[in-house]
């Protein structure tokens, strides 16, 4: 199976695009969840460890459910071929570097500078799916540019070094949304969410045994305490559940639609951040975040009235 591309949708807000669109906020809702999980258990094992786990729950969770509703093992595997396991390359790529980034930044820091995430999508969907993308739009993708180079601020040792660790995450989970919409419709929910759980653990797999080998303690495998395998458990089961709606939103609606949407994960961070770990972003974090939000939603607004006058058309 190759990559596909899917047609842009056009015209008027469909009933399937608005259901896409709610999707896709319940998606990026729960994700900071998962994201405050695994910070918590970064202080007890390695980043890639909980990576790893949290990939290998999720092909098992998804598998387990197949193998429940009646699918065979062999009719899983037919669904492992490379556009999808390159999705999940990229998927595994942006966790690695995420959960990296919450183990030495406030969670609300890190999904702020993150936030660029929704003007590369825009960008990657203009270039590679040729969606339309006006002047407008891209003066969007400009402002939020600015407002991550406001939060990251270059040159201060506000954030360092560690901010290029979410901007890396964002450009390679970009890349996985992008894929998702290129192979949206060529595989099941469930063969989706197996292949991208089981393609996670085989590149983070090999990683976590040389690093153990030759004692290397950042990536090293460290046996969780049994009172966190619940937790692990809980990071599976978000994962699998959260991208389960981004795969179904990716098949209903554009991903320049969806973009803007991943905005909404700031709300659920920051309750995380500040309840969990009592993190408060500092004022300067904030305006960028305006004006990358301000971005996003201006996208949304452009989308909406374009599809609109589209409407007036028909």
């Amino acid at each position: 199976m190759t990559l596909s591309s899917s047609a842009p949708a056009k015209g008027a807000p469909t009933a399937s695009a608005f259901t896409g669109m709610l999707l896709m906020t319940g998606g990026m809702m729960i994700l900071p969840a998962m994201d405050g999980t695994a910070k918590y258990l970064a202080h007890y094992v390695s980043p890639v460890q909980v990576s790893f786990i949290r990939f290998l729950l999720q092909g098992v969770f998804a598998l387990a459910i197949a193998l429940i509703m009646g699918r065979s093992f062999g009719s899983m595997m037919k669904e492992f071929d490379r556009g999808q396991m390159l999705r999940g390359l990229f998927l595994a790529i942006g966790s690695l570097f995420f959960f990296s980034a919450v183990k030495y930044m406030p969670l609300a820091d890190a999904i702020a500078i993150f936030f660029v995430q929704p003007m590369i999508l825009t960008m990657l969907s203009a270039v590679f799916l040729k969606e339309q993308v006006g002047v407008r739009r891209w003066s969007a993708v400009g402002i939020g540019l600015i407002g991550a180079l406001i939060i990251i601020r270059p040159g201060s040792n506000a954030i360092g070094l560690y901010s290029l660790l979410p901007l890396i995450a964002a450009t390679s989970f970009a890349i996985y949304l992008m894929l998702t919409r290129k192979l949206s419709g060529t595989a099941s929910l469930l063969g989706t969410q197996f292949t991208t759980g089981f393609t996670g653990a085989f590149v983070l797999g090999p990683l976590v045994l040389v690093s153990t080998l030759f004692g290397f303690e950042p990536a090293a495998w460290t046996t969780p305490a049994l009172e966190l395998v619940p937790l692990f458990l809980l990071v599976g089961a978000i994962s699998l559940v959260s991208h389960g709606l981004i795969v179904m939103a990716f098949e209903r609606a554009p991903a320049s639609v969806l973009a803007p949407l991943n905005y909404v994960e700031i709300v659920s961070a920051t309750l995380i951040g500040f309840i969990v770990f009592g993190d408060v972003p500092e004022p300067i974090v904030w305006c960028g975040v305006a004006l990358i939000a301000g971005g996003g939603i201006y996208i949304a607004h452009r989308e909406r009235v374009t599809a609109n006058r589209e409407a007036g058309k028909q």
